[in-house]
């Protein structure tokens, strides 16, 4: 017979309830809220309605985004970016992992640690060298320039990363790989990357948001109009001369696309565990 639920019991159910409510609605509203300004027919955020969908419905924002505005070639450019930036990163970092990983050769351990202390100090500190290597390579003003940075940036602890995981992955294969005449480099291709998909999907994901959100790069790199990226162009509608939260919203809104298709067609890799991937040693 199943005990009865003390009053107790109760109490701290319904407190539980209201602590999750809560933290729900500072989560969410801020998102449902861009989402409604989006499709307000008002332009600035003095003129919303704090209630979201109460101002009304419309579509002119997105077609003002594509009519009148540079968005579509932002977007262009930001995704030239974060997929230049994804695939190299990605071929660069699971290379790099598997030599790491698999082979033993002189300072392999001052190179490891090199990477791991790059990675301490934060991307600003070499604001200016950045600046001056670009400056000097024709890289300034240039959408592959900011790939470099960007990819760059990332080859330290995705090395690590990648690396640490193809640990995990039994040298075993290798061995009997290499023993049916494979090479080195189709032992990776056909045994080593497909067990550590887990990990390379993720790697794919996070090498792609870095470029897609940035600001700080772009501003300091790109100059040009043509070759704003959405995280530029975007600010434009809302500088101390422009108040246009509404474009600003519908734009941000377009911008979380790619994720949601990348999110699709991953999902299913992303949610198997990365360590049920690979056979153990």
């Amino acid at each position: 017979m199943k005990k009865p639920t003390s009053a107790v019991e109760k109490i701290n159910r319904a407190v539980i309830y209201a602590v999750f409510i809560i933290i729900s609605f500072f989560v969410l509203y801020p998102l449902v809220y861009v989402v409604s300004s989006a499709f307000a027919p008002g332009n600035s955020i003095a003129q919303l309605n704090i209630v979201p969908f109460k101002d009304g419905f419309t579509l002119k924002h997105f077609v003002r985004l594509f009519t009148k505005t540079n968005y579509g070639l932002w977007f262009l450019n930001t995704l030239r970016i974060a997929l230049g930036t994804t695939v190299l990163t990605v071929i660069i970092s699971s290379l790099s992992a598997y030599v790491f990983s698999r082979f033993n050769f002189t300072f392999k351990k001052p190179f490891l640690m090199s990477l791991l202390i790059l990675q301490i100090f934060p991307s600003f500190v070499g604001m200016i060298a950045i600046y001056v290597i670009l400056l000097r390579i024709g890289g300034y003003d240039t959408l592959w320039g900011l790939i470099l940075v960007y990819t760059a940036g990332n080859i330290p602890y995705n090395t690590w990363m990648v690396k640490n995981y193809m640990d995990t992955i039994s040298k075993s294969l290798d061995e009997a790989a290499r023993i049916d005449g494979a090479s080195n480099f189709r032992v990776f291709w056909q045994i080593t990357l497909p067990i550590a998909k887990p990990i390379i999907s993720f790697l794919g994901i996070t090498s792609f948001i870095a470029p897609w959100m940035d600001f700080i790069f772009p501003k300091m790199v790109l100059r040009s109009t043509e070759k704003q990226t959405l995280a530029l162009g975007l600010m434009t509608f809302v500088s101390d001369k422009k108040n246009e939260f509404t474009t600003f919203a519908s734009g941000s809104l377009i911008v979380a696309i790619p994720f949601v298709i990348f999110f699709l067609f991953t999902q299913k890799t992303m949610i198997t565990s990365f360590g049920s991937a690979g056979v153990k040693e």
